[in-house]
């Protein structure tokens, strides 16, 4: 039986992959390196801000450390927040999708996000009240394809309620191959939107739609039935 609904933020409930794109390149310019569109789509798209700058870094040849990959970081949030503004897209059929299910299922997100990002945009569209519980990419170590990030929502939500909800009674909503891998790796199913991948690259996940403005909750539940 289903009993709870997780959510991936960028590429599932806002548009802003190509805002984080934009951020990273303009980072990376600032000392001279280039990252093309096809390179960030093909190598890094579902990457956490620390895990981004690790693997590209590694990838060039240039030596780094913690305290350089903070610096990255920090400069990418600036960038990110001045990108932002007056660039905030929320996906087709999400706000519906949400007030349809939202009081009937418990609602959380699990994110390679920064949790201010995901709640300055929440907030501004007036979708935060919505969610139980938020678990962003300061809360944990490993990113997606690690399944870390949607236990800590499974413990989360139990610590909340009486009613203990296992594993197997989660679904994960996601639009990436990671993700998808993080959802099955937490003993989870998986709804995969086609927002940044196609339908066969996602093929592995339990329903694959074009957007949550086609999905109803009959057919969520029936994946539990």
């Amino acid at each position: 039986m289903l009993k709870a609904i997780i959510f991936d933020f960028d590429g599932v409930i806002a548009d802003t992959e190509p805002l984080h794109l934009k951020a990273f390149q303009l980072t990376l310019e600032e000392d001279g390196i280039t990252l093309s569109e096809e390179e960030y789509n093909d190598n890094y798209l579902a990457y956490d801000d620390k895990t981004f700058f690790k693997e590209l870094l590694k990838d060039r040849n240039i030596e780094h450390d913690g305290a350089i990959v903070s610096d990255y970081i920090n400069r990418k949030s600036g960038h990110f927040n001045n990108v932002l503004r007056g660039n905030i897209l929320i996906l087709e059929g999400v706000p519906d999708f949400i007030s349809k299910i939202s009081g009937k299922y418990p609602l959380s997100i699990g994110s390679g996000a920064l949790r201010d990002e995901i709640v300055e945009i929440l907030e501004f569209v007036d979708l935060k009240k919505h969610f139980d519980i938020i678990v962003s990419a300061d809360e944990v170590v490993n990113c997606k394809p690690d399944p870390e990030v949607y236990l800590k929502v499974l413990g989360q939500l139990n610590d909340l309620g009486s009613a203990q909800i296992s594993a197997d009674e989660c679904l994960v909503i996601e639009d990436s191959i990671s993700g998808i891998k993080a959802a099955h790796s937490a003993g989870m199913k998986c709804l995969a939107i086609t927002n940044s991948y196609s339908a066969e690259d996602l093929s592995k996940a339990e329903l694959v739609t074009d957007s949550l403005k086609s999905v109803s909750i009959s057919q969520i539940e029936y994946l539990f039935s």
